[in-house]
C-alpha cells in the first residue's frame, strides 16, 4: 500500500466506550485531523433508564468534533453523510461490524484496533477470555478490515505481559494505552506510505474470545483451582463471576471478584464453605479458594472484612 506525503490524513473515527476514548485523544494530541466520529445511537441506562451518551460521544462533542449515531450502517441516508466527510482514512476501536460499504469507502482503508495478538483471540472479549484460559502474554493489534470478522491484514502489534494478578480490569487499561500508541503510529504510517501488510498466520490452533454471557460466568467449582482463580479474574470487575450460596435451604446469586489460592490436601467436598474470624474460603480439588471481594444479592461490592461483619452463615453453608 502506498499513500502521499502530499495527503494529509483525514481521519473519521468510530467507537463507543471507554476504551475507544484513549485513542481518539492521542490522535488529536498527535495533530492528526479527525473530521468526525461515528459512535453508538444515545441509549437509556441504570436503574432509572436514564438515557446515557457514549464515552466517546461526550468526548468528542467536548473537542467539538462532528458526531454521527446512526442506527443503521447501511442507510443510505448516513452512507451520503459518511461520504460527505471526505475522509480519506477510518480508525475502528470498540465499535460494531461494519458493512463493506463503509469500510471499502476511504481511499486509505479502514482499520481497527483488537485487544489480542491476532490471529489469536478473534471475537468479543479478546481480554477476558486471554486471562481466562490463563494466558501470561497478550497484546493489541492494528488490521486492515476486510469482509470476515478480525481477518484482515496485521499492520501492527504490541505484545504485553500478563501477571498472576492481573484482572480484566487492570489488563484493560494497560492494553487501552499501549492501543492508543499503536493507533497514532499506524495513522502515521498510513500517512508516510511506509505501511507493510502481513497476512494473518492460521497455521496454529486458534483460540476464540466470543462474547461473555450470564452462563459463561457461572462459576464450576469442580474446575481445577487455577482454573476457577483465573476463571473469577477474567471476569472481574465486569460482568463478574457468579455462584450460588446455599445457606439454610436458601439459595442466592453471588458474584466474586478477587480471590487467592491456597494450595493444601483436605478431605472435604468442593464448594464446601469455610467462614473463620477474619477469612472466608471455598474448598476446591487440591486446596481452597480465599475470597477476597464479593457482592451479595441486593448488597453493593464489598471487601471480605465488610462481608463478614454483617453475614449470618449456617454451618452447612455451601457454594454450587
Amino acid at each position: 500500500m502506498s499513500t502521499s506525503k502530499n495527503s494529509p490524513l483525514r481521519i473519521v473515527f468510530m467507537g463507543t466506550p471507554d476504551f475507544a476514548v484513549q485513542s481518539l485523544k492521542k490522535i488529536l494530541e498527535a495533530g492528526l485531523n479527525v473530521v468526525g466520529v461515528i459512535t453508538a445511537p444515545d441509549r437509556p441506562a441504570g436503574r432509572g433508564r436514564k438515557v446515557q451518551e457514549s464515552a466517546v460521544k461526550q468526548f468528542a462533542v467536548e473537542q467539538q468534533i462532528k458526531v454521527l449515531q446512526p442506527t443503521n450502517l447501511k442507510d443510505e441516508s448516513f452512507l451520503e453523510e459518511l461520504k460527505s466527510l471526505e475522509a480519506n482514512l477510518q480508525v475502528v476501536v470498540a465499535f460494531r461490524m461494519l458493512p463493506k460499504a463503509v469500510w471499502q469507502m476511504p481511499e486509505y482503508g479502514t482499520f481497527n484496533l483488537h485487544a489480542s495478538l491476532l490471529p489469536q483471540y478473534r471475537g468479543a472479549a479478546p481480554i477476558n477470555w486471554a486471562i481466562i484460559n490463563g494466558e501470561t502474554e497478550t497484546g493489541v493489534t492494528t488490521f486492515f478490515i476486510d469482509e470476515k470478522i478480525d481477518t484482515g491484514s496485521i499492520i501492527l502489534q504490541k505484545t504485553e505481559k500478563i501477571s498472576q494478578d492481573d484482572t480484566a480490569g487492570s489488563l484493560h487499561d494497560r492494553l487501552m494505552t499501549i492501543g492508543a500508541d499503536l493507533v497514532v503510529e499506524t495513522c502515521k504510517q498510513i500517512e508516510a506510505g511506509t505501511v507493510i501488510r502481513q497476512k494473518q498466520d492460521e497455521s496454529t490452533e486458534l483460540k476464540p474470545a466470543p462474547k461473555i454471557h450470564k452462563d459463561t460466568c457461572r462459576i464450576n467449582w469442580e474446575a481445577s483451582m487455577e482454573d476457577i482463580y483465573n476463571h473469577i479474574r477474567g471476569l472481574s470487575p465486569y460482568p463478574g463471576a457468579w455462584t450460588k450460596l446455599v445457606n439454610a435451604e436458601k439459595e442466592e446469586p453471588m458474584k466474586i471478584f478477587r480471590t487467592e489460592m491456597e494450595e493444601i490436601e483436605h478431605d472435604y467436598g468442593t464448594g464446601e464453605l469455610f467462614v473463620e474470624k477474619k477469612s472466608m474460603k471455598v474448598a476446591v480439588k487440591n486446596g481452597y479458594i480465599n475470597l477476597l471481594e464479593l457482592q451479595l444479592p441486593g448488597k453493593r461490592k464489598m471487601h471480605i472484612n465488610e462481608v463478614l461483619n454483617g453475614l449470618n452463615l449456617e454451618k452447612e453453608a455451601h457454594l454450587r
